[in-house]
């Protein structure tokens, strides 16, 4: 029996330091993101949307605050969870700041993501979200300007393939500019209170 109380003793303790360490980490004067010393400047580079129109990160996108991530549909993990994330933190996000939200997901598998199949996978998160393709080349390129890297993975036992990228979600400003980036692990709470202050 004392055994089995220790056990739980210890356990409680557990969930009480996780209790505490997500309230800390979800205070009000709390800033989740990593702000930039020097951020990084979006290229006018024109890629594609998955209605086939050209769409440029730094000239069409209209909001005062446009998060961004690369990833691929095919993405085991880190992409359906980030794009999920996204999805939860714009719903908790009153309407004045939602309406000055973006979100755009630039594919880093053009062979395989197509503007159908982006659009058919981003509806499963919000049909707001805007995905963007083009030549693989192009799409490095402007991954390379924002300090994101993209790189072919290893070759899967059932004839696929993963791509290497950088989990980041930017946060592009009026400006053009990425003054600010959230890493993976990030929570909706800390995306919707990090918005929120951004555009404050």
């Amino acid at each position: 029996m004392c055994d089995v109380r220790r056990a739980l003793l210890v356990a409680a303790s557990v969930v009480l330091g996780l209790s505490l360490t997500a309230c800390s980490k979800s205070s009000a004067d709390t800033f989740a993101g990593a702000q930039l010393h020097t951020p990084y400047h979006v290229p006018a580079t024109e890629l594609t949307d998955t209605n086939g129109r050209p769409f440029s990160l730094a000239t069409d996108t209209t909001k005062r605050l446009t998060l961004v991530f690369f990833g691929y549909t095919h993405c085991p993990d880190e992409c359906p969870t980030t794009m999920a994330t996204l999805a939860s933190a714009m719903l908790q996000l009153d309407h004045a700041d939602r309406d000055n939200v973006q979100v755009v997901f630039v594919t880093t598998d053009p062979a395989r993501d197509t503007g159908p199949v982006l659009r058919r996978w981003l509806d499963h998160f919000s049909s707001s979200f805007v995905g963007l393709t083009g030549p693989l080349r192009t799409i490095t390129k402007v991954a390379t300007d924002v300090g994101v890297p993209i790189d072919k993975g290893r070759r899967l036992s059932s004839g696929g393939y993963d791509v290497m990228h950088g989990t980041q979600v930017l946060g592009v400003d009026g400006k053009n500019t990425v003054p600010v980036v959230w890493t993976l692990g990030t929570t909706a709470p800390e995306f919707a209170h990090d918005i929120h202050q951004l555009l404050s």
